[in-house]
């Protein structure tokens, strides 16, 4: 992710290996009166302990063991981001970073104790073969996985593996008694990190990141050069729960949107010189009026992100205070597969802000500021937000800002609370709008294929009594119908509805053009793009 640097090694090995451990206790002089003092190599005082139980400890112990278990203890009293990655864990980290694992290109759900086909990803070994969304997978490798209580993790476990490793599955298809074999060869499967792109008007455009891995700045122009051909004069970039990632891309992806050497962060920490990060003057989308979406789950480079648009008066931010999470962590790889985070610099917007939230009261209370702004009522009211003087920064024009953590919202948009009533709550907790949106493309499949557009596969649910339908298959999964909680509720469940059938057949871009009707803060966007609002009106 960042630059890593071999000599941290050394350091880092004698510090973790026993830091945590009680054996003092167990060397007490009183305890031990034999005990004969020992010289040692090493001046180090925890690397010590380590030789003492190696040579003189009563049994022998497995001290790779202590080692792993003692790492995560000694980083937990540094700050919330400095971890270890044990070397079973490093896979599905890199895969989740660089933009791709092996796999046999499916996505799936677990309904009703069978591993359900939901997509087929376009161009993978899956649709190259003929599997088909809505297949039930039954067998793999001749072993039965329906109707056994298997997890998400065991299927992906079963799926997944090595590139040119092959996987042999038995599906079963509606409308077919035999089951379909399949002898799968695994393949490399992307993993996107732009969800969407699609045009929300005539002049407007919407592209939503969920992270930020190595290909994401090649998925952005691409999704860019997209809304620009299809004439986008405005540009909703939507960075809600994104939990940031690789400093290169926010960094390239800030770059396309400000002149020459404008700043876009700043980085300073204790062993590392402060370094300011100027744009190079690419500025493609200059012509381009700009509004960012963010939550209280945006964090890292989303606030990055966010913040030199901010400061640099080149977007205006909509939604929620961010997370606050603005620590540089370097990652130090070890022999065995292994590796560490460490801290090393902490992140300033270009007006000097300091992105990272307080941590001095420890991991636990750190972990739950989230929870606890909620009971404050920041989520709801604007005005419950407190900012001291001395957290006051300006951006380039002169708009007052502040820092203290997170990136606080040009216009602020609270929590959408409207519309939900006990009766929602009973299905959503169950899971019941989506599963009886996946049953339903199940059994119309073949005419809900047939549209070309989300526009007119809206048109042709809204006549088919969807709400009926769901009312009877809630009832017989223990939910009751309540028509006081169906008129309060009615309208999101049916908007849910048709954009997670939409999103069965098209994809994802299916299912954000219908649940935008109900996205309060992307409509609140959709309503300041209209009116022309300049960041300058924002003063």
């Amino acid at each position: 992710m960042f630059r890593k640097h071999p000599a941290f090694i050394p350091l880092l090995l004698a510090v973790t290996l026993v830091a945590g451990l009680v054996l003092g206790n167990m060397l007490n002089r009183k305890s031990q009166p034999e005990y004969r003092p020992m010289r040692t190599a090493s001046a180090n005082k925890l690397s010590t302990i380590l030789e003492l139980v190696q040579q003189a400890y009563v049994d022998s112990v497995d001290t790779r063991e202590i080692i792993e278990k003692t790492i995560p203890e000694m980083l937990e009293n540094l700050d919330p981001h400095s971890t270890y990655i044990p070397a079973r864990d490093m896979q599905g980290v890199e895969e989740e970073m660089q933009g791709n694992f092996s796999g046999i290109g499916v996505q799936f759900s677990i309904q009703e104790d069978t591993v359900v086909v939901i997509e087929v990803l376009s161009g993978g070994p899956s649709q190259k073969l003929g599997l088909m969304a809505g297949d039930r997978i039954v067998m793999v490798n001749d072993s039965t996985i329906a109707g056994v209580g298997i997890q998400n993790e065991q299927v992906l476990k079963l799926l997944r593996g090595q590139k040119g490793t092959k996987v042999k599955v038995s599906n079963h298809r509606r409308g077919y008694s035999e089951l379909f074999d399949f002898e799968i060869i695994r393949g490399d499967i992307p993993i996107y990190s732009v969800d969407v792109t699609y045009m929300i008007d005539q002049e407007t455009g919407f592209i939503k990141i969920s992270r930020f891995a190595e290909q994401t700045y090649r998925e952005f122009m691409e999704g860019m050069a997209r809304l620009d051909s299809a004439g986008a004069k405005k540009v909703i970039i939507d960075l809600r729960s994104n939990p940031g990632g690789y400093l290169t891309a926010v960094i390239r992806m800030v770059d396309e949107f400000l002149g020459k050497d404008e700043p876009i962060l700043i980085t300073r920490g204790k062993s590392q010189p402060e370094k300011v990060y100027n744009s190079s003057g690419r500025n493609s989308f200059a012509d381009k009026k700009v509004f960012i979406l963010i939550d209280e789950f945006s964090a890292s480079a989303s606030e990055i992100f966010a913040g030199a648009l901010q400061d640099n008066d080149r977007g205006i931010v909509i939604g929620r205070r961010s997370f606050g999470k603005g620590l540089v962590q370097e990652q130090v790889p070890f022999t065995d597969g292994s590796a560490v985070r460490l801290t090393v610099a902490r992140y300033y917007t270009p007006s000097g802000r300091s992105i990272q939230k307080p941590y001095n009261n420890g991991n636990e209370k750190y972990n739950e500021d989230i929870f606890e702004r909620m009971i404050h009522g920041e989520f709801l009211d604007q005005d419950s937000i407190r900012f001291a003087d001395s957290l006051k920064y300006y951006t380039r024009s002169g708009r007052v800002v502040y820092g203290g953590g997170g990136i606080m919202p040009d216009i602020f948009v609270p929590a959408d609370t409207a519309g939900r009533s006990e009766y929602f709550n009973k299905v959503a907790q169950r899971g019941l709008v989506y599963q009886y949106a996946f049953q339903y493309t199940d059994q119309y499949r073949d005419q809900l294929k047939r549209f070309i557009t989300v526009s007119e596969m809206e048109k042709w649910l809204d006549k088919q009594n969807l709400m009926d339908g769901f009312v009877k298959y809630a009832a017989g999964k223990g939910v009751p119908a309540n028509q006081g909680g169906l008129r309060i509720s009615g309208q999101i469940i049916e908007t849910q509805l048709k954009a997670y059938i939409a999103r069965n057949i098209m994809g994802e871009e299916g299912f954000y053009p219908i649940i935008q009707q109900i996205d309060k803060t992307l409509l609140k966007a959709i309503e300041v793009s209209r009116q022309n609002l300049l960041v300058e009106n924002l003063k």
